[in-house]
């Protein structure tokens, strides 16, 4: 199948080889999902980084942060009948969920976009505290008013929510804690205000009622987040009938405010697509991809970590031309140029 992706010619541009562990003893198993953002005249990827210690034969080695951030290793036989091991991204034990590996954000940097590396003046950020046990992951990086506001999943044995920090330099971070508590995910906030005040699409989630869709709320501050309105789900039988979750900060054009999304079938096969919302009036979606903009077609889009997986939350544009940095199989980081025109004419308008 045929998308509208012109991949990079060099990807993967960045393997789990590529990273160096945090700390003596651990190993990096995968990385995934980079923030996206223009400082100093550079490109500059905030790469999510998932860590583990290495697996011995018969045991469990269950990794979680302590309250002041360091990594503790839970030792656990596998032939232990509390233990649940049969998903390759989490652990079950005595009940409890924990994830096979704890993540962090890593910064690295490009004059060119396509070769980047890490700079020893700009260290990587780390969950911190009861709500970030689990790790730190899937940053979206926006600019508002000279501001980047970070926005990532929060995750602990008491949920999945959405953490806040924000910088000017990228060397000092303001926590603003839990903006969003569980079950969330998958904030972008808009780099422009709207009638004054802050909007930002969300991804709260419902087993039981609802599902997984990408709902929109209003802030006077960017911290207190109200009016939540549900404005995109799932669709049965197409490509994103199981969930679908938001990427980087929508993007301006003169036809509206344009978002690209990601959507899953409950055989886990993730897409890319778009949507176009009202530009004074976010809540209405005018026009949606029918056929994905981007699927799994390569190599190191289908084997993985975890595979037939493209997913971004991170982008730059420039002119009609944008550039997507996405997660490719939940291994490894690459890139895509896409042209802004050719995704709004491919949307379905709302009659």
């Amino acid at each position: 199948m045929k998308d509208l992706a012109k991949r990079f010619p060099e990807n993967p541009l960045l393997m789990p080889k590529d990273i160096t562990p945090s700390a003596q003893g651990l190993q990096v198993i995968c990385l995934l999902n980079p923030g996206v953002f223009i400082f100093d005249g550079k490109t500059w990827l905030l790469v999510r980084v998932a860590e583990s210690i290495k697996q011995v034969e018969g045991w469990a080695f269950i990794p979680v942060l302590n309250d002041a951030g360091n990594l503790e290793i839970m030792e656990v036989p596998l032939n232990d009948p509390d233990l649940i091991a049969t998903d390759a991204r989490i652990f079950n034990y005595k009940g409890l969920d924990y994830l096979t590996t704890v993540s962090h954000l890593r910064l690295l940097s490009s004059v060119d976009g396509i070769n980047f590396s890490e700079e020893v003046n700009y260290p990587g950020l780390f969950g911190k505290g009861k709500l970030e046990r689990y790790g730190i992951e899937d940053c979206r990086v926006s600019l508002v008013a000279g501001l980047y506001h970070l926005t990532y999943t929060a995750v602990s044995e008491n949920g999945v929510g959405v953490g806040l920090q924000t910088t000017t330099d990228w060397q000092h971070f303001e926590r603003k804690g839990m903006i969003l508590p569980p079950h969330n995910k998958d904030v972008a906030i808009f780099e422009e205000k709207i009638g004054g005040k802050f909007y930002a699409l969300h991804r709260p989630s419902s087993k039981d009622i609802g599902g997984n869709y990408i709902w929109l709320a209003e802030s006077p501050d960017g911290l207190h987040w109200g009016n939540h309105r549900c404005i995109l789900k799932t669709r049965p039988g197409m490509w994103d009938s199981a969930r679908v979750g938001g990427g980087a900060s929508p993007i301006k054009t003169e036809q509206g405010w344009l978002e690209i999304y990601h959507g899953a079938t409950a055989e886990h096969r993730y897409c890319l697509g778009a949507f176009l919302m009202d530009m004074e009036d976010p809540s209405i979606v005018l026009a949606r991809s029918i056929d994905p903009i981007m699927v799994p077609l390569e190599r190191y889009e289908l084997s993985g970590f975890f595979g037939f997986v493209v997913f971004t939350n991170g982008h730059v544009v420039h002119g009609d031309q944008l550039t997507i940095y996405y997660g490719a199989a939940d291994e490894f980081v690459c890139g895509a140029n896409f042209s802004v025109r050719e995704i709004l004419g491919s949307l379905k308008w709302d009659s």
